[in-house]
């Protein structure tokens, strides 16, 4: 039914591990050349079925759907996504009054590799990050359609700037369900209100995964004076607010961010809190910030190493950004500090923390440890699904 790839003898370990990835190197033959992005059979040197998934044309030559000998139809999609949204369910994120944005499907964390699905209130935001998933994109809408009934009312594809090079590039993103007019809604996060605009945002439309870290910030600004690095949509703005600030200051070196928080804050405390937004580069505003001036600093860079190529020079700046940082905070100051980057284990962030502290020549805690949230689980068996690391940091 399925074109075949027989791997090389020995090695079928990884998958025997149930890791989700093949690459290029393990590969013997080809029965019959797959297309692009076309779903596979994979077999073992001994010709013994071990997974199917999705052909793909680079290093990591097919994305792994099953370790099972089932179809890739209607029903294994809708069994896929509705064990997802029951996962969503039982961590408390369904209906629960005060939070409508969540991760859906987070790639090979729900055994659905490169698809991202975010909710955003009655709006579903879909991103393949390779063919094989963009061809499945219909299938994929017509089982969320089907799980959520009237509680979804339109379904986004924003694909085209994550799709890997030989995809079709005539793709556009565009609404593929529903479409009401208007790309702009208001979500909800743990009581607080933000704009979010799916067709325009980064990634999906807004930062979903620091949801549980913003609400950690809340315990620590009563009556502080709050400097949010790399604000983008305002996140940690608004619930240092929340949290009773007395001051916040949000820096983004892109112009839009920085008027993007300012809407968000206005959205849900008017204007007579005390806030500013800059729209500066955040490690020179940092450099030149007054010494002893902020009680929390917030640093949530983008990633700096989106491949292991770049990991050197990301540890180092990592290093910089954070010793500058415990160089201008206030002594008994709290700083949460974090690495989106994949290719940036726990470990790596964590010394270059150290690094910055000892450069500091400060007494420095960890109070908490921080991770992504459980809407964006971490396949035991893949590692890499594992990406967000954050400390929050007590400087004396």
């Amino acid at each position: 039914m399925y074109k075949r790839i027989i791997l090389k003898h020995n090695r079928d370990e990884s998958l025997k591990r149930f890791h989700p990835w093949i690459f290029s190197g393990a590969v013997a033959q080809y029965i019959d050349k797959p297309d692009e992005g076309e779903v596979v059979d994979v077999f073992t040197a001994d010709n013994r079925f071990i997974a199917r998934g999705h052909y793909q044309t680079g290093s990591i030559i097919c994305r792994v759907l099953t370790f099972e000998n089932e179809n890739i139809d209607r029903n294994f999609w809708r069994k896929r996504i509705a064990n997802a949204y029951a996962l969503r369910k039982k961590s408390g994120l369904v209906q629960n009054g005060h939070t409508d944005a969540y991760r859906l499907i987070h790639g090979e964390g729900d055994m659905l590799p490169a698809l991202i699905i975010d909710i955003y209130g009655k709006t579903a935001v879909m991103q393949a990050h390779s063919t094989g998933m963009f061809y499945a994109r219909r299938e994929v809408c017509e089982a969320l359609t089907e799980l959520f009934g009237d509680k979804l009312t339109a379904v986004f594809d924003k694909s085209s700037a994550t799709l890997p090079f030989n995809t079709n590039q005539s793709i556009k993103d565009e609404y593929i369900f529903g479409n009401s007019g208007e790309n702009e809604t208001v979500i909800l996060e743990n009581g607080n209100k933000f704009i979010v605009n799916p067709a325009t945002g980064q990634k999906t439309g807004f930062f979903i995964d620091q949801r549980e870290n913003r609400k950690i910030l809340e315990q620590y600004t009563d009556k502080s004076s709050v400097l949010n690095a790399f604000c983008y949509t305002g996140g940690f703005s608004v619930s240092a607010f929340r949290g009773n600030a007395n001051l916040v200051h949000s820096v983004d070196s892109s112009q839009k961010a920085v008027e993007l928080t300012q809407k968000n804050i206005e959205l849900n405390f008017g204007k007579n809190v005390n806030h500013q937004a800059f729209a500066e580069d955040a490690f020179s505003f940092i450099r030149n910030a007054a010494d002893n001036f902020y009680d929390v600093m917030i640093l949530d860079p983008p990633a700096f190493a989106k491949h292991n190529s770049a990991l050197k020079n990301a540890i180092q700046a990592y290093k910089r950004l954070n010793a500058a940082a415990l160089a201008k905070i206030k002594h008994g100051g709290i700083l949460f500090t974090f690495s989106c980057s994949q290719a940036v284990g726990r470990t790596d962030f964590r010394n270059a923390v150290f690094s910055a502290a000892a450069i500091s020549k400060r007494n420095v805690r960890i109070l908490h440890q921080l991770a992504q949230p459980a809407d964006h689980p971490v396949n035991i068996y893949h590692p890499e699904s594992e990406y967000l690391k954050g400390l929050v940091l007590y400087a004396e």
